[in-house]
């Protein structure tokens, strides 16, 4: 299973690491893949995660999750 998030406030590849490590920390996600340029991550998870656990992973690293495409 697949979902994809639009994310602002990335702005370096440290930030793309931290919502990466953050997104990959959240219990059924296997791969978390950012893209700076579509300000977007891509997320691969094993069952069904809830948009809200996965956008709160994102904003407890004070970046800003939009919404899910």
């Amino acid at each position: 299973m697949e979902k994809k998030m639009l994310i602002e406030g990335m702005m370096c590849n440290h930030c793309k690491a931290r919502v990466e490590k953050a997104l990959s920390e959240v219990e059924g996600v296997t791969e978390a893949a950012v893209s700076l340029e579509e300000k977007t991550a891509t997320i691969r998870m094993v069952r069904d995660i809830d948009d809200k656990v996965l956008m709160d992973a994102v904003a407890a690293k004070n970046f800003t999750p939009v919404r899910m495409l």
